[in-house]
């Protein structure tokens, strides 16, 4: 895990524009390596470098403030891109780079770089070496861990990040290389962390510890669905809701809640979705789980099991999960990102290569029409976590 610092000349398409002080910020990690040709992820020989898009969600209307060059992968779950607490940094991994022998092939990478958001402009200011196939990345709540999922060794790398520079830690091994562990993410009181194995012989999520900058595999495995691969958990620490992607045979594939307010934590419920779950992401104030899944959508015209791709809201109550609206969204459909109130959702359209807008109200899904365009396939998006939301005002009597 060798560190190197970056200069600038990882800068493109920046504004120079230094961050508001209100924003709530995005980052959209953006892949020119992998386009959608004849129901295949292609690779591109000789692609553009990848990008990030930073986007800014206090207003009504999202916008962007900047885009860096980096690399980046669709490969993996949406979930390779992390923003620190205070929206200072984001980490974005790269799991796969063109063959250094044969620029025409793709290889695992093991980069994993982070971005200064508040350099005038954003950029790049270094990238250090976690195992291969960093996929899944996450930043603890107090800003100083962080932990990366390395799909093609069956390893999570854990960082320490301080000043805005990550210093290796360990590694923690969580199976063989097939196990690829495919996210990773802590729990908001920072004492464990969730693994989700994206194995074709398994299905499960593994449990780690947590202990200052000692972090160790518990002999905890939960069982899930069928290849779990992106995760969210709500802010307040309650619950856990993992995508299991299946095995792309057009079934429909299912989302799973696990409980976390008790251990060892237990699945409790498991819902299906549709087909392809692939970006999951669970609301700030811990009512919903949105769910893109690729329905299909990747599949040739003249597929009989080609669909639409969708934008699913579910909501967590009592430990159910329950259906409250769906929407059409952009072939080959990939993460999401909320805003802080709740209300604005961001998705992410690897085949348009733009993000779409979403608002959500009361329960109620619409699409405001509004289109992102970014520099490259949106791959992954992530926003900070967030404390949790406080309760809803009682309702008076009468």
């Amino acid at each position: 895990m060798r560190s190197k610092l970056l200069g600038g000349g990882a800068l493109v398409l920046a504004l120079a524009i230094s961050l508001p002080a209100t924003a709530q910020i995005a980052v959209s990690g953006n892949d020119n390596k992998r386009r959608l040709e004849n129901a295949q992820a292609a690779f591109v020989p000789n692609a553009p470098a990848d990008t990030a898009t930073i986007i800014d969600l206090s207003g009504r209307a999202p916008r962007v403030l900047g885009e860096v060059a980096l690399s980046h992968s669709v490969v993996g779950p949406p979930m390779s891109v992390a923003v620190t607490p205070d929206e200072r940094y984001a980490i974005v991994t790269s799991a796969e780079r063109a063959d250094p022998a044969d620029p025409t092939k793709a290889v695992p990478d093991n980069r994993v770089q982070v971005i200064d958001l508040r350099a005038t402009p954003p950029r790049v200011t270094q990238t250090v070496e976690a195992g291969a196939g960093p996929s899944g990345v996450s930043v603890n709540r107090a800003g100083n861990l962080v932990l990366v999922a390395n799909r093609n060794a069956g390893t999570v790398s854990v960082f320490r990040l301080a000043n805005g520079s990550l210093t290796p830690l360990s590694t923690v091994t969580i199976g063989s290389a097939t196990s690829s562990p495919a996210h990773v993410q802590f729990t908001p009181d920072g004492r464990r962390a969730l693994v989700t194995r994206d194995d074709a012989a398994g299905s499960f999520v593994s449990v780690l510890n947590v202990e200052g900058e000692t972090v160790t595999k518990t002999n905890r495995d939960i069982t899930v669905g069928i290849r779990p691969y992106g995760m969210g958990i709500t802010p307040d620490g309650r619950w856990a809701a993992v995508a299991n992607i299946g095995r792309g045979s057009g079934d429909a594939d299912t989302i799973t809640l696990i409980n976390l307010q008790r251990e060892p934590f237990l699945a409790t419920e498991t819902v299906s979705v549709g087909a392809t779950p692939e970006g999951i992401q669970v609301s700030p104030d811990n009512r919903h789980v949105a769910v893109t899944i690729h329905n299909g959508s990747a599949r040739l015209q003249s597929d009989p099991l080609r669909g639409r791709a969708q934008l699913v809201m579910l909501r967590i109550d009592n430990g159910r999960l329950r259906e409250v609206a769906r929407a059409p969204v952009g072939d080959w459909a990939q993460g999401i990102a909320f805003s802080r109130d709740g209300k604005t959702i961001l998705v992410q359209n690897m085949a348009d290569r733009n993000i779409a807008v979403f608002r959500f109200d009361d329960g109620r899904l619409r699409d405001t029409g509004q289109r992102i365009p970014v520099n490259g396939g949106p791959a992954a998006i992530r926003t900070a976590d967030v404390p949790p939301a406080p309760p809803p005002p009682a309702r008076p009597r009468g």
